[in-house]
């Protein structure tokens, strides 16, 4: 029995107070799922401007009305430090998710992404270590590897930031390190690799590649690949992503604590197997796709490849991914075709 096998049968027996900031958003609704259905209180904190009430709506869909119950949502901004300090009242652990992600948007608004990802994150680490919570879990990722070329990537060796975002998210680590070494604060960042799943939005300029292309294929659109269709990334399916988070918060290991940790299944997959894995499990649904994609130019800020070691997660944490990038696909499609047709 794995780690999380063990983790996710004690908790029901144990029940904990977790907030979970961006809660309506897609990473977070699927974390608050989670929880609720092991039987835990959960805070969430959200002030819409990614996240959506369909996705609060379908959790409670999803769970019984006990268990919805036990959810508290906060309409609240991480940048407004009283906010942050109401959200982490009487909580034990924080699952911070809660950022402007893209790192086109950031290209086109490092004013914004600035504003949220480092002013915001600040302000939740400060409201966390006063209330002494036990952990404080937050999204950190893959674009702090910036332009170094090793593959696959491991945790200590990171190249130059390749855009406001990366900068944005190298910053959170640099907090995260300074707060575990001035407070005695627990902190554990998650390098996540392009996570994907259901309730992914697959809408606005910002969308993410899996849930955007989908899109375009249900409708009859064209789907543009960024490139010559090589580059490769380590794909992970959201349901390894709430793995890493539950075991971060509740580990015992001193060693584990303070650390960053890749969040990936440690595969390479490039933009154009990626297109032919979706088409066929449209088809499997019952979906056809007959276009070719279409090739346009390198997007600014984009790293070539990206690919995760995640040893240190599996020796430190017992995280072991239960989904590759094709079993996450199948497992997603239903969901995306459901909500988008």
């Amino acid at each position: 029995m794995t780690a999380y096998e063990l983790l996710i049968q004690e908790m029901p027996h144990s029940p904990k107070t977790w907030l979970i900031t961006g809660v309506a958003g897609f990473i977070g609704s699927n974390l608050l799922e989670t929880l609720l259905t092991l039987n835990q209180r959960v805070v969430g904190l959200d002030n819409f401007a990614t996240g959506h009430q369909h996705n609060l709506d379908e959790v409670r869909s999803q769970v019984s009305a006990l268990q919805w119950a036990s959810f508290t949502f906060i309409e609240g901004d991480i940048r407004n430090l009283d906010d942050c300090r109401t959200a982490c009242s009487n909580v034990d652990y924080v699952l911070h998710q809660a950022a402007l992600g893209s790192v086109p948007r950031s290209i086109n608004d490092p004013l914004a992404t600035n504003g949220t990802n480092i002013d915001g994150y600040l302000n939740m680490l400060v409201a966390a270590r006063d209330a002494e919570v036990k952990s404080f879990i937050y999204a950190a990722s893959s674009s702090t590897y910036g332009d170094h070329p090793g593959l696959p990537k491991v945790e200590h060796l990171i190249g130059k930031p390749l855009s406001p975002y990366a900068v944005t998210k190298y910053v959170n680590e640099l907090y995260a390190e300074v707060f575990a070494r001035t407070y005695s604060f627990t902190t554990i960042g998650l390098r996540y690799f392009n996570v994907f799943g259901k309730r992914q939005d697959p809408q606005g300029a910002y969308a993410a590649v899996i849930p955007k292309w989908t899109a375009a294929m249900i409708k009859g659109e064209d789907v543009f690949i960024n490139g010559d269709g090589e580059t490769s990334r380590d794909f992970c399916f959201i349901e390894n992503t709430v793995q890493a988070n539950l075991l971060a918060a509740t580990t015992m290991q001193e060693a584990a604590r303070n650390e960053v940790y890749n969040v990936a299944v440690s595969g390479r997959t490039d933009l154009n197997h990626l297109f032919e894995s979706l088409k066929i499990n449209l088809a499997k649904n019952g979906v056809r796709y007959a276009k070719c994609p279409v090739y346009r130019d390198f997007r600014a800020g984009d790293v070539r490849h990206s690919q995760a070691d995640v040893g240190k997660a599996q020796r430190l944490l017992g995280y072991a991914p239960q989904f590759d990038i094709d079993e996450g696909i199948e497992k997603a499609m239903p969901w995306y075709i459901d909500f988008l047709r």
